[in-house]
């Protein structure tokens, strides 16, 4: 078994499927650590009590939260990574986000490029993801070309929700989304899709996408480990690193190698490298600036069901419409339908006793509002290697504003009842910012090309370099810097 590669990459999300794709075009070896296993495609896949009860693929371990309990992080180990499981919306920051702003409550960091620096990498992104969208409906749209995709058709239901809201004067757009869908397309209107992973391969993941075409290909150079979960990294005298500690289906090797990429998540990648002190890097790897850990975030997250007791809503695919009028405090997103399942075990009384009612007749949002980076808001892990995230909520003035405001406007649309399920600590979907990227290394983990400050042969290509978290879902992001600092790095062999 070979121990030795060019190129190891610890983890199988959007950021380390990227980075084998460009990477392997230099023909070096590249070695791809994945903690998990593939996700069967099974029957199992679209179960709601499988998936969203008996939480039949989550991980079954226990993070520890600033008060010293414990909490099940909705976090997943496997081939893809967290985005078999995604609801496949793919939007562009705007190009304010890449700036330092005031917000409410505090600042954002200004990232160490604009928007203009990614707008390519964006464009290549969504390609490769197969987005559907509408180019010039979105008032906060930035500078951009036509979707690679027309967007996807909006049900009847949605279609006259979007009608009443353009009434009250708001912009209501075609939520871009990576899925495979009209035409001769793969979806299957009415399958569960949001929150679960895809029985025929029709959404926009990572593996689907990008690893498995690749590896399809049978690259001689390309080899995936599934099962093998990285516990730290070693480095020589001279600070670089020089292997890593793999667990492999119970069996401990070490593999070493010239170039290492983390893209494990913004939580396991900044654990791994406070696992990994040595007498050269004595506060865990690249950590001299004490900044690895720090300014977690991962949104202020809040699901509306909005409905009248008059009218049911049969709607199968729903997820087609988003409302950015009041970007300032965030935005507002239909989500993946509701089951009357996922509502049983809710601690309000109201959503499970008429749970079949509500799920019903309900129109379902994801009101998201961008979270400040803090420092205090930390990943952090004990001498059992536990992992500790502590998380006080920020921005939490606009996001309330904005729950006010869509209860409002819905009401005024037809939908005068709202049914709200705020999130918790365990909501991390969304994670990012623990290693950010940034021209001073006094103040950041990497740089802008996500190569550590500090050890030179170490990326970490994950949301955990988002300076700031803006108030749209990460992933077209993460795809479109992964890709910029993987042709970054491919140039310097």
């Amino acid at each position: 078994m070979n121990l030795r590669f060019d190129i190891v990459i610890v983890g199988s999300g959007l950021g380390g499927s990227a980075a084998a794709k460009v990477l392997q075009e230099t023909g070096r070896s590249i070695l791809i650590l994945e903690r998990g296993d593939y996700v069967k495609q099974e029957k199992a896949n679209w179960d709601v009590i499988e998936v969203s009860v008996k939480r039949r693929y989550d991980s079954p371990e226990k993070w520890i939260d600033g008060n010293g309990k414990e909490f099940s992080p909705r976090t997943y180990y496997n081939v893809g990574g967290s985005t078999k499981f995604y609801g496949g919306t793919a939007l562009r920051f705007r190009e304010s986000d890449f700036a330092a702003r005031t917000l409410g409550e505090g600042r954002t960091v200004a990232w160490p490029f604009s928007y203009d620096e990614l707008r390519p990498w964006y464009d290549q992104a969504e390609r490769l993801l197969e987005v559907h969208g509408q180019t010039g409906e979105d008032p906060t749209e930035p500078p951009r070309g036509p979707f690679p995709f027309p967007p996807l058709e909006q049900e009847p239901v949605i279609a006259t929700l979007a009608e009443r809201l353009r009434s009250q004067g708001l912009h209501p757009i075609h939520l871009p989304i990576a899925v495979d869908q009209g035409g001769k397309g793969r979806c299957i209107k009415g399958s569960p899709c949001d929150g679960f992973p895809c029985l025929y391969r029709a959404k926009g993941d990572a593996e689907n996408r990008l690893l498995r075409p690749l590896l399809l290909k049978k690259p001689a150079n390309v080899t995936l480990w599934t099962n093998a979960l990285v516990e730290r990294l070693e480095t020589g005298p001279s600070g670089a690193v020089t292997s890593v500690l793999v667990v492999r289906n119970g069996e401990r090797v070490e593999v070493e190698g010239g170039v290492f990429i983390l893209s494990a998540g913004a939580v396991n990648s900044a654990a791994l490298l406070l696992k990994s002190k040595s007498p050269r890097h004595p506060n865990g790897l690249a950590n001299g600036s004490d900044q690895v850990g720090r300014n977690f975030m991962s949104h202020n997250n809040t699901v509306l069901l909005a409905l009248s007791p008059w009218r049911k809503n049969p709607t199968e695919f729903q997820k087609t419409l988003t409302i950015h009028d009041f970007y300032e405090w965030g935005t507002i997103q239909c989500r993946g339908k509701v089951k009357p399942e996922m509502l049983q075990s809710k601690n309000a009384w109201a959503l499970r006793t008429f749970r079949k009612a509500i799920a019903a007749r309900s129109v379902d949002f994801w009101v998201m509002s961008e979270d400040l980076p803090d420092p205090s808001n930390r990943v952090t892990v004990d001498d059992e290697g536990r992992i500790h995230l502590t998380r006080k909520a920020t921005n939490l003035a606009a996001h309330r504003a904005l729950v006010t405001r869509a209860k409002s406007m819905l009401a005024k649309a037809g939908l005068p009842l709202c049914f709200v399920d705020e999130r918790g600590i365990n909501a991390i979907q969304h994670q990012c910012g623990t290693v950010r990227m940034g021209d001073d290394p006094r103040t950041s983990v990497l740089d802008p090309w996500c190569r550590s400050h500090e050890v030179e042969n170490l990326y970490v290509i994950d949301a955990g370099f988002f300076p700031s978290s803006a108030a749209v879902n990460p992933a077209l992001t993460v795809l479109a810097q992964a890709l910029r600092a993987a042709e970054h790095l491919k140039r310097s062999f």
